[in-house]
């Protein structure tokens, strides 16, 4: 679609039903009730009646169903001055033919008599006639009304209930069974384009090979080769599934449809199938076109799996009618599907067979380099200083996925703005991706001088093993100022590793847990605020015992299962005598580095204390204040030592993460190292 041209507004139709009601209702009132004839006689009395009649004005008298009495008037009397006075503001006066008046009189014997006394008495011919009006529209209306309610009622009902989408949650009703996939075509303003897709070079590379796979088929088929029939985005949250799919939808120039795997869920039996078979008759009538299923896992799980009540029962029927129509595409169809998800291992085996997706995309978090690329495409509309280095913070976010990137663009404008500022500045930025990862800090919290002074011991001891560590991360920042959750937290620059030794995993054991050990060094006492120091090492001594095979007595045995299948058994795949060997495992592990610790900080007790004043005084110190107390570290690569500069260390943040190994992840990644000091609910008050 051009920019240039302006999307039509719909205007609202008027519906012809309405203009038949309001004639059918204008049409009922002046039958009904009468008083919209022009004409029609004027009320008068008995009283008035019988004077007229007396002065010989009465030509005739209408007895009407024997309770209304209309009087017709001589050619005389009209013309009298008593009569055409009332009738002078008549737009319509009555004809020769008309009654001029009429009453309603009471008991029909009385009347009658007064009115044969009256011609009597004074010899009078006026004669007296005797009618009876019916009406048929007031005897029938009750009951035409009854009907033509019910049919009313009947014919809104159905509109509403064929009315697609229109009629909201029960407006679908007989349409239940259609797709509720929205559709974007070559003329649909799509706005993103692979242009928006900076990084996954390798994703975007397949992406990009199915959409010339649609656009020149004969290319591929020229060679005896089949356009494969489906490709499967695979990657953690955030990492541009769903992003990549909009690019496709940008740039194929086909039919695309999207919707959600939770699209085809409904409360009724039989609608996701139904959904499922609408929306593939859909694009094979658009073909070539392209069918994009957001979160797939909805409907893709493994069949069989916690059925126990038979309420998985739906859901296997859509993923079976799923498996039908993919693999029912005949070699000139052209249509390519494409589906996301962040949990690839839950999928139905035969979901994933060659046939159905026949590639597997997988949109892992990027790199240093992918990062700046990012930062790139969401600097653009933000009006930035020049202080503002993009290689930085590429290096001060590692383990940031696309999405965080973004968030962290935002909120760095957004925090320039509450300060007034014209442009988004460098520590804008920091402030912002210490907020995320942090929360935001609480300076009025109410913290006793002892508790104060326990956190800053807690934060200088991390500082302290973390420095005099080979392979911990370096350090960046120390802060005591509550954030979040956290009472204090120290912020590490953490190297990106793809494969992780057990050296490099029990050194950030041990800088980890030198927090605690701080609190035994110096107050020979242990505090609960060591919780998440604690959770952390255990999740990774967990991890080098049953999953990556690096402890000696169980040797190189994982009980990790990719496909998810432990997930649903009740019994460990180990035995018991193996379980109390694993537990005394992970406890000797985390309990050599917690003494570990402890001689570490033995040594340096002077240094430990002098830094815990010095952050108790400050709250906030960085890198310069341990080079200062505890000199260069030695360990320092060049390119940390330019990553962690000044620049870094003037910074009021930086990135931190857990450096807890991700036991569901398949590939061994070393993501940013955080160690916040939380405590329980009676500590923090």
């Amino acid at each position: 679609m051009s920019k240039d041209k302006k999307p039509e507004l719909k205007r609202p139709k008027l519906n012809s039903y309405w203009i038949y009601i309001a004639i059918f209702v204008m049409f009922m009132g002046l039958n009904i009730f009468g008083g919209g004839n022009l004409s029609d006689p004027l009320n008068t009395t008995q009283v008035e009646f019988q004077s007229y009649l007396k002065n010989g004005d009465v030509e005739k008298v209408e007895i009407i169903n024997k309770k209304l009495a209309r009087v017709y008037l001589t050619n005389s009397a009209r013309e009298n001055s008593i009569h055409a006075n009332k009738f002078k503001d008549r737009i319509m006066k009555p004809g020769p033919n008309d009654a001029a008046y009429q009453f309603e009189f009471g008991d029909l014997q009385n009347f009658e008599n007064s009115l044969n006394t009256i011609k009597r008495d004074h010899g009078l011919s006026t004669k007296i006639v005797w009618n009876t009006e019916t009406n048929i529209w007031a005897e029938f209306l009750p009951s035409i009304l009854f009907f033509a309610l019910i049919i009313g009622v009947w014919l809104f009902i159905m509109r509403r209930m064929s009315a697609g989408g229109a009629g909201g949650a029960g407006g679908q009703i007989f349409n239940i069974g259609k797709s509720k996939a929205r559709l974007f075509d070559e003329k649909t303003d799509v706005k993103t384009t692979f242009k928006d897709v900076a990084g996954l070079e390798g994703a975007k590379e397949e992406v990009q090979e199915i959409v010339d796979f649609l656009k020149q088929p004969e290319k591929y088929t020229a060679l005896g080769g089949k356009i494969p029939k489906g490709a499967l985005l695979v990657g953690s949250p955030g990492t541009g599934k769903t992003l990549l799919a909009k690019a496709v939808a940008g740039e194929a120039k086909v039919p695309f449809f999207s919707l959600s795997g939770s699209d085809f869920v409904e409360m009724f039996v039989g609608v996701g199938a139904s959904r499922v078979r609408d929306l593939f008759k859909q694009a094979k009538e658009k073909s070539p076109a392209i069918i994009f299923i957001d979160e797939i896992d909805a409907i893709g799980r493994a069949r069989g799996k916690s059925n126990f009540s038979g309420s998985n029962d739906e859901r296997e029927n859509t993923l079976n009618q799923l498996l039908t129509e993919m693999d029912g595409f005949g070699t000139n169809t052209n249509v390519i599907v494409l589906a996301a998800t962040n949990r690839a291992d839950v999928l139905d085996k035969a979901l994933m067979r060659a046939g159905r997706f026949d590639r597997q995309i997988y949109v892992d978090l990027p790199d240093v380099r992918e990062r700046k690329e990012i930062f790139e495409v969401h600097l653009r509309p933000i009006k930035q200083d020049e202080s503002v280095d993009m290689d930085f913070l590429a290096k001060q976010t590692p383990g940031f996925s696309g999405a965080d990137i973004a968030n962290v663009c935002n909120e760095a404008a957004l925090i320039a703005a509450r300060q007034g500022k014209k442009t988004v500045g460098k520590q804008d930025f920091l402030d912002a991706v210490d907020r995320i990862v942090g929360g935001l800090e609480k300076k009025n919290k109410i913290i006793t001088a002892a508790e104060k002074k326990a956190i800053a011991f807690h934060e200088a001891g991390h500082a302290t093993v973390s420095w005099m560590l080979e392979h911990a991360a370096p350090l960046v920042k120390v802060t005591i100022v509550p954030r979040g959750q956290s009472l204090g937290a120290a912020w590490y620059l953490p190297e990106e590793r793809l494969i992780v030794r057990p050296d490099q995993m029990l050194d950030e054991m041990c800088a980890t847990m030198g927090g605690r050990a701080a609190e035994k060094v110096i107050f020979d006492k242990i505090s609960t605020g060591a919780l998440s120091d604690l959770e952390k090492v255990t999740k990774q001594a967990r991890a080098m015992v049953t999953i990556y095979g690096l402890n000696d007595k169980i040797g190189n045995l994982t009980y990790y299962d990719s496909s998810g299948q432990t997930d649903y058994n009740f019994s460990k795949p180990y035995s018991e005598k193996t379980a109390e060997m694993i537990d005394k495992e992970i406890s000797e592990i985390v309990e050599n580095q917690y003494q570990r610790a402890i001689s570490i900080l033995e040594e340096n007790k002077d240094k430990l204390t002098e830094l815990a004043n010095e952050l108790l005084e400050k709250e906030v110190i960085f890198k310069e204040s341990l080079e200062r107390i505890f000199g260069p570290r030695p360990f320092e690569t060049p390119e940390l030592v330019d990553a962690s500069s000044k620049n870094a260390s003037s910074a009021t943040s930086d990135k931190t993460e857990d450096t807890v190994e991700d036991t569901a992840d398949a590939a061994v990644k070393s993501q940013a190292s955080s160690s916040d000091l939380k405590g329980d609910t009676s500590e923090e008050e």
